[in-house]
């Protein structure tokens, strides 16, 4: 099952380092569509996790995961319109520093709007750091540290990892796992399987200028690549 990677849901502002990073709102629409004329209907990682440990009935159609990384702004005020209309959830990946509201992050207020929408809270850790340089203290309040701060903030269970810039080494996947996190998602493309080590989760990367034939031939021609690596540094 295929997990799509976001970020900024607006056009790039200029002198952006990482202009790809920007899909406009138009632009996420007509994805969205894509996918959903393609009999895509958008879920989560926690129903992903339930059907496939216990069973449990997905929504009708092919399941997608669409995830947000960082706590942009307009993946509240852009994303989320979209993709209420079409009754779908999707996942937020916070970091809870380093994207103030003044400078484009989500508010409190906001995260809790997409908690209400439906939409699955995990996280990035503190501040987005580099974690296969840290020490054991430091992961430790990157990802275990983090987790129950969100998870006191916003009483939800915060179940997923998102390593930062797609780095994770053994180390950081044991404090991942120690932090009691059921699984993290990369930034290797492929699809997500049963059978797939829920600690290496792949993901595909959405850039702007992507059509939604685009999207779809991606999503269908990344099926079968390999599994990640134990680590990605």
């Amino acid at each position: 099952m295929p997990i799509l990677m976001y970020h900024v849901i607006n056009p790039p502002i200029p002198n952006a380092p990482y202009p790809g990073l920007y899909v406009p709102k138009r632009e996420f629409a007509q994805q969205m569509d894509a996918l959903a004329k393609a009999g895509f209907v958008g879920v989560t990682l926690g129903q992903l996790w339930r059907h496939w440990q216990t069973g449990a009935s997905l929504p009708a159609g092919r399941p997608v995961v669409i995830s947000f990384d960082n706590g942009y702004q307009s993946q509240y005020s852009n994303a989320l319109p979209i993709l209420v209309r079409l009754g779908w959830k999707a996942i937020e990946n916070l970091q809870l520093s380093g994207l103030p509201p003044s400078e484009g992050g989500l508010s409190e207020e906001q995260v809790r709007g997409l908690i209400a929408a439906g939409w699955e809270l995990d996280t990035q850790g503190y501040s987005h750091a580099e974690l296969t340089a840290l020490s054991r203290s430091q992961l430790r309040f990157q990802v275990l540290d983090a987790r129950r701060t969100l998870q006191r903030r916003y009483n939800v269970p915060v179940n997923w990892f998102c390593y930062p810039s797609g780095h994770y080494n053994a180390a950081v996947i044991e404090m991942v796992k120690e932090a009691g996190f059921i699984g993290s998602t990369t930034v290797i493309p492929g699809w997500a399987h049963r059978t797939t080590n829920p600690y290496t989760l792949p993901r595909l990367r959405v850039l702007g200028g992507t059509t939604g034939a685009q999207l779809i031939s991606l999503i269908e021609g990344t099926k079968e690549e390999p599994a990640p690596p134990a680590a990605y540094e």
